[in-house]
């Protein structure tokens, strides 16, 4: 296993619990574990559920709002809390507090049309279970016990809207990885290596994956070889992929976008905020650049951050190359790219835009959040390298696809995870579409299915169809995690 964030941590929990045979290694390019997309600073920590997220949620040409997106993000998420609660459970994560957290998720608009959207949204929203008791308001005085720094200072003739899930969560994914990466560190059978950089992926002569690793301390290169391979290296995944030659990888490209956040200093109005609160996205914009004054949770300490603002950089890690991009054009992928980049011509203008901002223009975007924000109380901050993910496409060429997305080789011996955003917080969810489609036969015997249905209780089950189950899930994780599931 390739990069010892979220994704690798949560897939080798899964595998070493359905076979406690399994040999695992896992290899880390940098001297710590959750170090790059996973670490608590790098990502929005939003617990993606879809109860905040407007871009979950588009609005059709016939006016309806589909919320299947949504439906799914959200089922993903309760199955990710049934792990982490098992987890806990079993003590391999001892305090749940240090990487969990109730801070309620709030989507704010402005505008009689963005009115009128949000309205829908919640009335949509809330015939499924999934968002039971979302709440909708136009009030100004309940929106302001919800948001009171978003409310503070506003035009009170503007027309405002707002919807409210207590139920919402702030999580750190640092944490978390660092956790279940110290109980599999102890696990026999189970390795773990820091400072260790793949530098070729190939099929052997027997079949086999024949690995070139590098020790960066003591520079020194060997030779391994595995008859699994998983690629979680984040932006990383997808020039090893490459390197593999698997047919099933032809076509793929990436288009890194760096992230950078306003973090506030002032300990005054930290405490005034305790929500997540998410707007809608400028035109052009990717969907991790949903603009948020989100409050989070890091070791401990209660901290205050808005945006993000997107950049561009060649880099694929925040740790990476200037060369990452450029090395991974290949001829099977350029057209595909050159097809994705003309089709976005609105994402290039608007990262032109964000990289050109100066600190005054990313106040100003503060303010349409925090009127009375103060330029003095806040400090740029950079957050983690994201990496879209460009596919082939019959009718035009090449087209970008935001999420995540796990390629894997006809024969299940290789899987790589690519993209962004859900991403974390639907990893209990992707690691297990790997499981089924690496180890199909293993994953229908007995043994396996009843260890996934002690593992995850709705395991195979809708949620969003079963309001009972629905209630029970949350009611089993969130006593748990100590949480509010109601």
């Amino acid at each position: 296993m390739i990069g010892a964030g979220i994704m690798t941590a949560t897939l080798a929990v899964l595998l070493k619990e359905l076979d406690p045979s399994l040999q695992i290694h896992i290899y880390e390019r940098l001297p710590e574990v959750a170090a790059e997309s996973s670490d608590g600073w790098n990502n929005a920590g939003t617990g993606h559920s879809a109860f905040c997220e407007l871009n979950y949620t588009p609005e059709k040409e016939d006016g309806h709002i589909d919320i299947s997106k949504a439906i799914k993000i959200a089922e993903s998420f309760e199955e990710s809390k049934q792990f982490w609660a098992w987890l806990v459970q079993r003590y391999f994560v001892k305090d749940p507090n240090n990487f969990i957290n109730n801070v309620p998720h709030v989507s704010f608009v402005w505008g009689e049309e963005n009115v009128a959207f949000l309205k829908k949204r919640h009335a949509a929203l809330t015939a499924n279970p999934l968002f039971a008791g979302m709440e909708y308001s136009e009030d100004v005085d309940t929106l302001q016990s919800w948001m009171p720094l978003v409310m503070e200072g506003r035009d009170p003739g503007e027309r405002v809207a707002g919807t409210r899930m207590a139920l919402g969560t702030d999580v750190n994914f640092g944490n978390l990885t660092r956790a279940m990466m110290h109980h599999l560190d102890r696990r026999d059978g189970v390795q773990l290596f820091l400072g260790h950089e793949i530098r070729d992926i190939e099929r052997a002569a027997d079949n086999s994956w024949e690995i070139t690793v590098k020790d960066l301390i003591r520079k020194e290169k060997r030779i391994i070889h595995s008859g699994f391979v998983f690629i979680g290296a984040g932006g990383g995944s997808l020039p090893l992929l490459e390197k593999s030659n698997i047919p099933e990888a032809e076509g793929y490209g990436g288009f890194p976008i760096s992230g950078q956040w306003l973090r506030c200093l002032n300990e005054t109005v930290i405490e005034k905020h305790r929500a997540k609160v998410y707007g809608k996205a400028s035109v052009g914009a990717p969907p991790m650049s949903v603009p948020h004054l989100d409050t989070r949770v890091i070791d401990g300490k209660k901290e205050l951050l808005f945006g993000p603002y997107a950049g561009f950089s060649t880099k694929f890690l925040k740790n990476g190359s200037f060369l990452d991009l450029p090395r991974s054009i290949e001829w099977d992928n350029i057209f595909p790219m050159l097809s994705a980049g003309w089709h976005n011509l609105s994402l290039t203008k608007y990262l032109v835009q964000q990289v050109s901002q100066s600190m005054g223009d990313r106040i100003e975007a503060l303010k349409e959040y925090f009127p009375e924000a103060q330029a003095e109380d806040w400090e740029l901050a950079i957050a983690g390298q994201r990496v879209q993910v460009i596919k082939k496409d019959k009718e035009e060429g090449g087209i970008l696809e935001f999420g995540t997305e796990i390629v894997a080789s006809a024969d299940g011996s290789i899987a790589a995870l690519l993209g962004a955003s859900p991403g974390a917080s639907t990893a209990v969810s992707a690691m297990l579409d790997v499981i089924e489609k690496c180890f199909p036969e293993k994953l229908s015997s007995a043994s396996w299915q009843a260890k996934l249905k002690e593992l995850l209780p709705s395991y195979g089950q809708s949620l969003s169809n079963d309001p009972e189950l629905c209630a029970s899930v949350r009611a089993y994780s969130g006593s748990i995690l100590g949480l509010e599931h109601y």
